[in-house]
């Protein structure tokens, strides 16, 4: 896999972000809050290193 495949994907789960965000708003969620908040934790974490590995400028 290349830089530029891995550049799409993660431009991707980006927009993919935002349906998690509204997942989140829903108030009849429970205990799958959780869940989906962990998720958000881990997708924004590997956006983080990501962009920390691969800067655009490269």
């Amino acid at each position: 896999m290349d830089s530029q495949m891995m550049r799409d994907r993660i431009t991707l789960l980006e927009t993919k972000r935002g349906l998690l965000v509204q997942l989140l708003d829903q108030p009849n969620l429970g205990t799958l809050r959780i869940d989906v908040n962990q998720a958000l934790e881990e997708m924004d974490d590997l956006i983080d290193e990501f962009k920390k590995t691969f800067p655009a400028s490269a």
